[in-house]
């Protein structure tokens, strides 16, 4: 995982913002200079290829607790086809 999606999940996917459904994670993301934003996307894309990233490791990052990696990997490919995709609804993780 390179340091920007890393910075990115520990900032923006933490506990204390994962459940913030308000609308505004997509927008915040883009506002950022393209590099950025390209650099997060391809970050993700190579964790959800490779999946580099367990259960222990993410709970880590955000404080976050997922039940299994499937679970993990189901949540991570829906936020990034919300903040890539244009999916409508902002994914939460499980309670």
């Amino acid at each position: 995982m390179n340091r920007e999606t890393e910075k990115f999940i520990k900032v923006y996917l933490s506990l204390e913002q994962a459940y913030d459904t308000t609308g505004y994670l997509r927008p915040a993301l883009h506002a950022f200079k393209e590099e950025y934003v390209s650099a997060v996307r391809q970050g993700l894309e190579t964790v959800l290829r490779t999946r580099e990233i367990s259960v222990g490791d993410y709970e880590r990052l955000t404080d976050v607790e997922f039940e299994d990696d499937d679970a993990l990997y189901e949540y991570l490919t829906s936020m990034c086809q919300y903040l890539f995709e244009a999916r409508e609804k902002q994914p939460v993780p499980p309670n």
